[in-house]
């Protein structure tokens, strides 16, 4: 039964990989082994860039995802591509759950938001307002909720400083 499992590569050489093994595997006629072999990458909007460019970034990088059958025959083709550095798991490699599947084709698609890899705002930093019923307004983060992409802005209003929540799109640092 063919799973999915991890697989370490050189960072930077995913796509490199991924051709290297497909060719591998038609050059030794084990397609019945194998099923799909994925670059773990999604859309990710700029919500800080003034020109808001849409780009693919790899959710993962360093490591492909590999659908097959588990047998020495295809151990040893996948060890033996060059830039393969491991298995997640070593010599007795662990094939990803449902759970863990499902959870990144959500990601691969959009369905599920990818973690921003850099954090932009911290408690106590002093940000501009950029629109919103507040737009040029400078305020403090007195709180962060990353997960719902929101601040709390400590604003000056009539001399007294009031809360206020902005999302991230309506900020600049």
């Amino acid at each position: 039964m063919k799973r999915w499992y991890v697989i370490q590569v050189y960072t930077g050489f995913e796509d490199v990989v991924k051709a290297d093994l497909e060719k591998r595997i038609q050059e030794e006629d084990a397609q019945e082994l194998f099923g799909d072999v994925l670059v773990p990458s999604s859309e990710v909007v700029s919500l800080f860039a003034d020109d808001k460019k849409d780009t693919r970034e790899k959710i993962f990088p360093g490591y492909l995802l590999v659908n097959m059958e588990l047998t020495g025959e295809s151990f040893r083709l996948v060890a033996s591509i060059p830039r393969v550095s491991r298995f997640l798991g070593g010599r007795n490699p662990v094939s990803l759950s449902d759970k863990e599947v499902e959870r990144i084709f959500a990601q691969i698609s959009g369905k599920l938001p990818v973690a921003a890899q850099e954090q932009i705002f911290s408690v106590g930093s002093e940000i501009h307002i950029s629109n919103g019923p507040f737009a040029g307004f400078v305020g403090i983060v007195d709180k962060m909720d990353e997960e719902r992409e929101k601040l709390t802005v400590m604003v000056s209003i009539f001399g007294r400083l009031t809360p206020v929540e902005l999302g991230f799109d309506q900020v600049k640092k």
